[in-house]
């Protein structure tokens, strides 16, 4: 491994230092498991050990927290330095110390929220060390780099922010690659499911429109030569079930680009079959007291066990790759 070493560092910087830092600069928070699971292999004393030199070093602190609370770690000032030192920020908006700053201090529900999107990215890098054939060729968890505009028909133009974007590539027999494009929104479980239903309905016409070919760097026009998917992750099976439905109500319906989960089957393993397309939900239900059919004249809050337990056991669940 190569090491970078400046007169003024208390330790010798070394690329992997490097890249952990950068880490924290983008997704502003993580945990000593995400760190382990992203940058050590999952190796948790080895992630433990260097962390502590980091944190001594000046380069990373812990916000406060309670007694049973995991360290919850972020990007100092010094470390920022760091990276700007040897040049690693250049993707990245220009963010200055005061702004650093501020980012440490989010609200908890906003750390809640980051973190976990933090663990589904970490579940993501265990999962495809054990995966042939495939390699994650990005895992982007900064919004302002893939923001987009697209056309909502309730409000017209408006920006949507993911909370990741992910690439994947596979390895082709001839020895080529193709790639695999996802858009990642883990729920807060706070937002309606008409709120829910008009991000995928942005995410759609994103696609439709050529936005996301034209990102790319083709013509509008050659839309289909770039397909993605939104990877919908939720708390509950009830609360994804309550999406799958309004999705196929809704305006146009939604069908088969949006996968839905819950975070707690992605974390066990985002590439196993969890994932449920509306589709699959629709297919479930049909015929049944809980068929997806029957209109609805209001999208509150359904609570259905017996509707949650019969999806469960019946719907077809897909993976993401196929190794």
């Amino acid at each position: 491994m190569r090491t970078l070493k400046k007169p003024t560092d208390s330790i010798s910087i070394q690329d992997r230092d490097l890249a952990l830092l950068k880490g924290l600069f983008e997704s502003r928070v993580m945990t000593a498991e995400h760190v382990a699971a992203l940058y050590f292999e999952g190796r948790r004393e080895a992630a433990k050990k260097r962390l502590q030199k980091l944190k001594a070093a000046g380069h990373i602190s812990e916000r406060k927290r309670r007694v049973n609370e995991p360290a919850v770690l972020f990007l100092a000032r010094e470390g920022l330095n760091l990276l700007r030192g040897h040049d690693t920020l250049a993707e990245y908006p220009y963010l200055g110390l005061p702004a650093l700053d501020k980012r440490s201090r989010v609200s908890d529900i906003t750390l809640r929220h980051e973190l976990e999107i933090m663990d589904v990215k970490a579940a993501f890098h265990t999962a495809m060390r054990k995966v042939d054939g495939f390699s994650i060729a990005e895992f982007s968890t900064w919004p302002l780099l893939y923001q987009f505009e697209a056309v909502r028909h309730d409000h017209g133009e408006v920006v949507v922010k993911p909370d990741g974007f992910l690439r994947i590539h596979e390895k082709e027999a001839d020895d080529g690659l193709s790639e695999h494009t996802f858009f990642l929104e883990v729920d807060r479980s706070s937002e309606t499911l008409d709120t829910l239903a008009s991000k995928a309905t942005c995410y759609l016409d994103y696609y439709k429109s050529g936005g996301f070919a034209a990102r790319n760097g083709a013509a509008r026009s050659a839309y289909k030569d770039y397909p993605f998917r939104v990877l919908m992750v939720f708390k509950t099976a009830e609360r994804r079930n309550n999406t799958a439905e309004r999705l196929l109500q809704n305006t146009p319906p939604i069908f088969t680009q949006v996968c839905l989960s819950t975070l707690e089957e992605v974390k066990r393993d985002p590439f196993g079959a969890i994932w449920i397309r509306p589709l699959d939900y629709r297919e479930a239900v049909k015929g049944t007291p809980f068929d997806s059919e029957q209109k609805r004249e209001q999208w509150g809050y359904q609570r259905q066990t017996a509707r949650d337990l019969f999806v469960d056991k019946h719907v077809n669940r897909m993976s993401l790759i196929k190794s």
